[in-house]
């Protein structure tokens, strides 16, 4: 149990494209898994705490979220729902709140106008903020870090690397009224290797809550991120979407490993 002794979070993600989802390595080769509706409603029946829907195109794109899929999405679910994908506006974030989302995670757009955190934490509260942090490790051939910073934040869908130490990032998001932060390895995205922990671990010091994404591998390695890497949720993505575990099998594991969780103890 974490130490303010509140549940963990297992929470499914579907990564959008042309309305379909789809799911990739490293944010590349990405292959359709099916209708958002039909996953958001099947995650939902298998125990999801709560939803997370990424346009993962919106921000290269250079457009804004497909809004008529997140209402669709919305209307299915009684699960916490979290839109993110070419958010740039105060605008976007009021008009995903009234299709249905109950958060918005940012990006792109916060990197490159971080005062976009404390306008959403502003109007709609630090609760519906969440900033994403795409990371990847920075090191120089010998294995050390060029200039003592660890990871180096990446925007765009992973496709640009900005040169920004990633931790500092964070604890700079936390200053602007992020209400979470959402925390996914590059290195790890959709390797079934298991979760970046010490990245992880590193960011949990942040006093707001932090989502591990990218690597999830088999319910042990929830076990791992939330013992050892101290997360105060984990998303996953392929080993839902490829049926390898259900999200009662994670949480039954968790549940049996002394984790809390909300527990579901049948399978649907």
């Amino acid at each position: 149990m974490s130490l303010n002794g509140l549940c963990k979070r297992i929470i499914p993600c579907l990564d959008v494209a042309n309305g379909r989802t789809v799911k990739g390595v490293k944010f590349q080769n990405l292959r359709d898994i099916g209708d958002p509706v039909e996953l958001g409603h099947e995650y939902q029946k298998q125990g999801a705490d709560e939803l997370m829907f990424l346009d993962i195109t919106a921000s290269k794109e250079a457009r804004s979220t497909v809004f008529d899929l997140v209402r669709d999405v919305a209307q299915s679910l009684s699960i916490p729902f979290t839109v993110g994908g070419g958010i740039s506006s105060l605008v976007d974030v009021r008009k995903l709140l009234e299709l249905g989302a109950d958060k918005v995670t940012i990006n792109t757009s916060a990197v490159n106008r971080p005062e976009l955190i404390e306008e959403i934490a502003t109007a709609c509260g630090s609760q519906c903020c969440v900033v994403a942090i795409d990371a990847r490790k920075r090191v120089k051939p010998d294995g050390s870090s060029p200039d003592g910073s660890i990871w180096e934040v990446l925007i765009k869908g992973g496709s640009v690397a900005t040169g920004m130490d990633a931790l500092a990032w964070g604890e700079e998001c936390v200053r602007r009224g992020a209400g979470e932060i959402m925390l996914t390895s590059w290195d790890a995205d959709g390797t079934q290797e298991g979760f970046d922990i010490e990245m992880v671990r590193a960011f949990s010091k942040l006093p707001i809550p932090v989502i591990a994404s990218g690597g999830a591998r088999d319910p042990e390695s929830f076990v791992d991120v939330f013992s050892a890497g101290h997360a105060d949720a984990a998303l996953a993505a392929s080993i839902f979407h490829d049926g390898l575990f259900t999200i009662n099998q994670v949480k039954t594991e968790l549940h049996q490993r002394g984790i809390a969780v909300r527990y579901v103890s049948t399978e649907h």
